[in-house]
């Protein structure tokens, strides 16, 4: 049996995701839930969700929710972690909020909360702390103890998240035509954000130019950059881009758009191009669709060879990092020292948002976080 690893103070974990349609009838009911409050008619919502009708009206992103489940609770087991794991999503069921309350009613009592993204902005990080305050303030009409909430730090350069992307980039390499492999070029692709919303990600003093949402990017797209210059020895030109634009076209965002990219890469000469969607944890819709269908298909009509890498989804390392993540949130919270685990230039994230981080255009409420009102 393997030894039993100590994550005292808490009593489970929390996998905290958007969610998605299960179905063509669930297609529209989610998007009322992902757009509430913008007053979007319902024929509009239709239009909007014709990506998913063309996956029969099911997102991807719960089954590869279920899969990452089982691979933390193996992981858990094998390495004699004694930490049960729930799950909860913002925009669909299992909701968030009934989620919570049959942890309590199970007697969790402190929980710590894996949130499906791994870097700092209003929508991957902020927004969650909303929906968890959100869920607490419901819980606390009912009556219910609330528990406390923590939520892991920022994972994007655990080598856990990162080592597995090299592998998606080199094995998509190897996949090019070999007059091509060589000369091609690497498009790390992540969600474009309003830039007023880039700009202000992260802790107030590394808001600016694109915030912190930018720069932890470009330390990833680095990282793995210089692996796979090591794994074959060649060094292929890379660009940070960006996909999954949504809002009013007078907004600016980030840019430029992936299929830009590969307008702009094909007319310079560019004989192929790995797109590396490191800004995701798994192949959910806003992958199979805006690269796989989309993005893919302007390279077809260039004539441009790509191939998509992996996400990290259910690898392995990937559990092992949430692991490691978890005992060292758990040991800094029994006043033990912890040297945290990351790669590149940045260091590890913090693990308590302070005031000011990421904020929403409207303040609203958000847990597990210096500003948070559910000590």
């Amino acid at each position: 049996m393997p030894d039993v690893l100590d994550a005292s103070p808490y009593d489970a974990l929390l996998l905290l995701s958007f969610g998605g349609p299960e179905g063509p009838d669930d297609v529209v009911p989610f998007l009322e839930n992902v757009t509430r409050g913008r007053g979007i008619p319902k024929e509009r919502l239709k239009e909007v969700g014709q990506h998913y009708f063309l996956f029969g009206g099911v997102s991807p992103i719960n089954d590869q929710n279920r899969a990452l489940l089982d691979a933390l609770r193996k992981d858990f087991a094998e390495h004699g972690l004694d930490l049960p794991v729930y799950w909860g999503n913002r925009n669909w069921a299992p909701y968030l909020t009934d989620t919570l309350r049959d942890m309590v009613r199970d007697g969790r009592r402190r929980i710590l909360v894996l949130a499906t993204s791994a870097y700092a902005s209003y929508s991957g990080c902020r927004q969650y702390r909303e929906n968890l305050a959100d869920a607490l303030a419901a819980l606390e009409t009912e009556g219910l103890e609330l528990p406390r909430i923590d939520k892991l730090r920022h994972y994007f350069n655990h080598p856990g998240f990162v080592e597995p992307m090299v592998d998606g980039v080199v094995r998509s390499l190897a996949e090019l035509p070999e007059e091509v492999r060589d000369g091609a070029h690497i498009a790390f692709c992540t969600h474009s954000i309003p830039t007023s919303a880039a700009d202000t990600s992260g802790p107030v003093g590394e808001h600016g130019d694109g915030g912190a949402y930018v720069r932890q990017h470009l330390d990833v797209a680095q990282l793995i950059a210089d692996a796979v210059r090591e794994r074959t020895g060649v060094d292929h030109p890379w660009q940070l881009v960006y996909q999954s634009r949504s809002g009013a076209p007078h907004i600016p965002w980030l840019e430029p758009d992936i299929c830009d990219h590969l307008e702009e890469r094909h007319a310079a000469g560019v004989p192929a191009v790995v797109m590396a969607p490191i800004g995701f944890v798994s192949d959910h819709m806003e992958v199979l669709y805006d690269l796989d269908t989309e993005a893919t298909a302007k390279a077809g009509e260039l004539g441009l060879p790509v191939r998509r890498s992996a996400t990290v989804g259910a690898d392995p390392r990937f559990a092992a990092a949430v692991r490691d993540l978890v005992l060292e949130r758990a040991g800094v919270e029994r006043g033990q020292e912890v040297t945290p685990c990351a790669l590149g230039t940045l260091g590890a994230s913090h693990n308590l948002c302070p005031v000011g981080c990421c904020p929403a255009r409207a303040p609203r409420p958000a847990a597990a976080g210096a500003d948070s009102p559910y000590a």
